[in-house]
This record gives structure tokens, C-alpha cells and sequence, in this order.
């Protein structure tokens, strides 16, 4: 039996879910949170326009697209595509049109440069 399930993701189940902050325009939906050594899951809403600085990966991150397209700066990531990071890279993220993604991560992320206004 799984530890957490949340229904019908693919077509649009996310929808139903609260989501908190997570940085500016950017909000997230815990599925399993970071504890001890395992990795963090969670869907991530983008609003249009919204970004996240460049940040390096300190572990394995693995993002599928649910909803709208997600961007860096290797490309535009539309709904249904698996992207993966590996440890050490780094890049920033951004959504012209607003996203939702499930994103894991390995480990935190560390943000290398911050938003400035």
C-alpha cells in the first residue's frame, strides 16, 4: 500500500489540492516532505511569469511536466515531458505561461543567486 497517493495527477487532479508558498508567484504542494535522508516530493504551481533564481542541484532532480510549459535555460518543457538534473548542475526556471510540475528531489536545492527588484 502506498504512504501517500494523490489521485489522478495526469489529468488534472492537482487542481483540488491546497497549495502554500514556496517563493514569489510560486507555490507547492508537499507530497512527502525532506526527512533525514530521503528526498523531498511535491507539485509545484508556476504562475505566468513566474520564476525560481539559478540554484544547483545538490542531489537528483526529476520533474514531470503537468500543466502548461516549464522553462531554463536549455529549453521549453511542455505538459507530459520528464525532465532530469543531475547532481551538481545547476540552471534557473521559469514559466512564460504558468506550469504545474511534480518535481522529487534528492536533496535541497541552493539557490546561487536571489531575486532582486
Amino acid at each position: 500500500m502506498p504512504e501517500t497517493t494523490r489521485e489522478l495527477l495526469t489529468t488534472g487532479g492537482w487542481k483540488e489540492l491546497t497549495f502554500g508558498p514556496f517563493r514569489d508567484e510560486v507555490t507547492i504542494h508537499w507530497i512527502r516532505n525532506f526527512e533525514d535522508d530521503q528526498p523531498g516530493v511535491a507539485l509545484l504551481k508556476y504562475e505566468a511569469g513566474a520564476s525560481v533564481p539559478r540554484h544547483r542541484h545538490e542531489g537528483l532532480e526529476t520533474i514531470l511536466v503537468l500543466d502548461g510549459v516549464q522553462s531554463d535555460e536549455t529549453g521549453d518543457y511542455a505538459r507530459g515531458c520528464y525532465i532530469v538534473n543531475a547532481a551538481g548542475s545547476e540552471h534557473s526556471v521559469w514559466s512564460d505561461t504558468g506550469c504545474v510540475v511534480l518535481i522529487q528531489w534528492d536533496r535541497p536545492v541552493r539557490i546561487l543567486e536571489e531575486e532582486t527588484t
